[in-house]
C-alpha cells in the first residue's frame, strides 16, 4: 500500500539530504557553509524537502517544496483524516476502483498534503510554500521577472532543499534561507544579477555586498543602467506587495 501504510507503521521514504544531488554540476560561486549566512538566531524550523517538480519554481524568489511525512517532524503533525484518506486510497488502489482513489486523493490535496511518485515509491508529503529571505526577484511582469524564474529553476529543480525558516509571511509562505548541494541559494541568486538585495526585511551585510558586486559586474538584470525595482513595480501596478 506504498509509503501510507509504513508511515503508519512509523516506517517510509527517506528524503536525501540537500548535499546528495549531482545534478547541479560546477558552479562558479564558492560553496557557502550552512550557518554561516544564516545564523541560527531566528530560524524556528528547518526542512528537508523532496525534490523539487519541474513546476516547483513560482518565479525568482519563490519555491513550492513537499516534505514526506516520514520525517520526524512531519509524522507528528498529520491529521488523522490525512492518514485514514491515504490508507483508504491505497486500498482503493489494490482493488482497482480508480475513482475513489481519486477522490480521496482530491481531499489530501485540499488539506495540504499529496501523494508523491518519488524512485517508483508513492510517498505522502506535505507542501510548504517557501519565500526565499533577503532578496526581492523581477515579477513576471517585468524585465529580467523570466530570467530570474529560470536561473532559479536551474539551481533547485530535481534537488533536495534544506530550509531554515524563520517566519511566515502575511501570505502564509515560509520565510526561509534556502540551501541546495551546500550552496547558499540567495547568495548565487544575488551574484549572478538575478534579485535585489531586500533590505527592508533583511540586513545582513553580505547580501549588500554581493548585490554591490553584482552591480558592478553588471550581471542580470544589472545589465540595465537603471532596472526598476520589483516593490516599487508592484505599487504602481497592483495593490499591496510582499
Amino acid at each position: 500500500m506504498g509509503n501510507a501504510l509504513r508511515f503508519l507503521c512509523g516506517q517510509g521514504f527517506e528524503p536525501c539530504t540537500a548535499g546528495d544531488s549531482d545534478s547541479l554540476g560546477p558552479l562558479d560561486i564558492s560553496a557557502v557553509t550552512i550557518g554561516v549566512s544564516a545564523p541560527a538566531q531566528g530560524v524556528e524550523f528547518e526542512l528537508h524537502t523532496l525534490p523539487v517538480g519541474a513546476r516547483g519554481v513560482v518565479d525568482g524568489d519563490g519555491i513550492n517544496v513537499f516534505v514526506s511525512t516520514s520525517d520526524p517532524r512531519e509524522s507528528c503533525l498529520v491529521p488523522l483524516e490525512v492518514q485514514v484518506a491515504a490508507l483508504e486510497r491505497s486500498v482503493a488502489h489494490v482493488w482497482g476502483d480508480k475513482a475513489r482513489a481519486k477522490e480521496l486523493h482530491k481531499s489530501i490535496i485540499a488539506a495540504g498534503y499529496r501523494l508523491i511518485d518519488v524512485q517508483n515509491e508513492e510517498v505522502l508529503a506535505r507542501k510548504y510554500r517557501i519565500r526565499l529571505r533577503g532578496i526581492d526577484a523581477p515579477e513576471a511582469g517585468m524585465p529580467y521577472g523570466k530570467e530570474a524564474k529560470e536561473e532559479l529553476a536551474k539551481i533547485v529543480q530535481g534537488n533536495c532543499l534544506r530550509v531554515h525558516v524563520y517566519n511566515k509571511d502575511r501570505y502564509d509562505r515560509c520565510v526561509g534561507d534556502v540551501y541546495c548541494d551546500g550552496i547558499f541559494v540567495q547568495e548565487l541568486m544575488l551574484k549572478r544579477g538575478m534579485a535585489w538585495h531586500y533590505k527592508f526585511y533583511d540586513q545582513r551585510a553580505e547580501f549588500a555586498e554581493w548585490e554591490e558586486n553584482a552591480r558592478a559586474e553588471r550581471n542580470g538584470l544589472w545589465a540595465s543602467p537603471n532596472p526598476e525595482k520589483p516593490w516599487e513595480w508592484r505599487r504602481k501596478n497592483r495593490r499591496g506587495g510582499r
